[in-house]
């Protein structure tokens, strides 16, 4: 029997706050409490540190099969670990796309002994074409929960309403890029005042206000579940915050680079700061902050999403992504926490919580019998984000050179530490 003592630390779920030990047998937590005594094969002194349940990002691109030079399986689950994140879906964009039982279950495979719980996100349609639903029973017999055609929206609103008519008959999530790619058009960043200065073609934020609306109106239409992707816009979190009031079955998520850093950041012409969707303005940071603190946004995610050096060399012509699985709990701590917007046990509940609610998945608690699936950090240590020492194959963050507050500094995955930068 492996064992794992964690004495006199803070410990932080969605209820609790409390000093405290806990004890880990095999991969479940076997007691919490004060004062814990046994033969532990190892015991970590908590004192000033947090202990929460691990982290699960619900959006991330692991870029295999088909871009193993941005990153592969082994790679990003070895950024996640050393992230505090022990579960993730992962983007259906690959090459094959995941439309098929042979790719959910070759992902599947290749992660096993990652110590990353790796679910596939199944495609909407064939080959993400956007014309010809998918086989939606298979994909879910292969391991798939979620389906998504990620960044390239559904654009026929009655395919899309039938795949989230489906998806109601499957059990499955439906997840929504929400962007018109036709509003778009061309477009590299946030259309405003910036794009202007620099004379490159912006994106209008109606293409993401515009799909946000449309598919919470099919998802109501047919008492269908929908979950909106990095929202990062002041209107769709209106609007997400009417459709929850109205019971409509629409969850949502944002990354950190939308509530830290706004489009003025592009002046630079760095590519590494140009995403989908781009950075926006400073109300737009407010009201997503706002929208975190009242609950319309259900989660904190990253959309991490590797490029090259090579990739992302010329400002006009890269790819859009950045990286964010190793920077997502230091940058949320540093902004919302350090920062008195909201509590540990709200950081958790974003991060660690939701997602696996929303995807019925084990609900995490630091309490006895739950899956000792767990992170602890340092909250309080700043360090600076220097992008080589990053795990993931690709250095694209948009958080390089920045001081963070708050470090990962073992995260374990069922019971087995899998990463330890004590």
């Amino acid at each position: 029997m492996s064992s794992i003592l964690i004495k006199n630390v803070r410990a932080v779920d969605a209820k609790n706050d409390c000093i405290t030990d806990v004890l880990i047998c095999n991969d479940k937590i076997a007691e919490v409490g004060s004062n814990i005594h046994s033969g532990a094969e190892e015991v970590i002194d908590g004192t000033d540190l947090v202990l929460m349940p691990s982290i699960f990002d619900m959006h991330v691109h692991l870029r295999d099969p088909g871009y193993t030079k941005k990153e592969d399986v082994l790679t990003g689950c070895a950024a996640a670990l050393a992230g505090g994140v022990t579960g993730v879906l992962a983007m259906p964009n690959t090459n094959p796309p995941c439309d098929n039982p042979e790719t959910i279950r070759y992902i599947i495979d290749k992660s096993k002994d990652t110590g990353v719980d790796v679910y596939p996100v199944g495609c909407i349609t064939g080959k993400m074409s956007g014309e010809g639903l998918c086989d939606y029973e298979a994909l879910k017999a292969a391991g798939c929960i979620c389906i998504s055609d990620d960044g390239k929206p559904v654009k026929d609103a009655e395919q899309m309403r039938k795949a989230l008519e489906l998806s109601n008959e499957n059990g499955l999530l439906v997840a929504s890029h929400c962007e018109d790619l036709s509003i778009i058009n061309g477009g590299i960043m946030n259309k405003g005042e910036v794009s202007e200065k620099l004379g490159v073609k912006g994106m209008d934020r109606a293409s993401e206000d515009y799909i946000t609306a449309r598919e919470m109106i099919l998802a109501s239409s047919v008492d269908a579940r929908i979950h909106i992707c990095h929202v990062s816009t002041e209107g769709s979190a209106a609007m997400i915050r009417f459709a929850k009031s109205r019971g409509v079955k629409v969850t949502c998520e944002t990354a950190p680079h939308y509530f830290m850093l706004t489009d003025k950041l592009l002046e630079k012409r760095d590519a590494d700061y140009r995403m989908n969707p781009p950075l926006r303005t400073d109300e737009d940071v407010k009201a997503i902050i706002e929208a975190i603190k009242d609950g319309t946004i259900d989660c904190i995610i990253t959309d991490h999403a590797p490029h090259t050096a090579e990739d992302k060399a010329v400002f006009e012509k890269a790819p859009n992504g950045v990286v964010g699985l190793e920077t997502s709990l230091a940058a949320t701590l540093t902004a919302l926490y350090h920062t008195g917007e909201i509590s540990l046990n709200k950081v958790c509940e974003l991060m660690c919580v939701n997602p696996r609610r929303i995807l019925g998945l084990e609900m995490p608690a630091i309490q006895a019998g739950k899956t000792a699936d767990l992170l602890i950090a340092d909250i309080n240590r700043n360090w600076t984000v220097e992008p080589e020492k990053l795990h993931s194959k690709s250095k694209n963050s948009v958080f390089k050179g920045m001081t963070l507050k708050g470090k990962p500094l073992v995260t374990i995955s069922k019971g087995v530490i899998r990463y330890d930068a004590r």
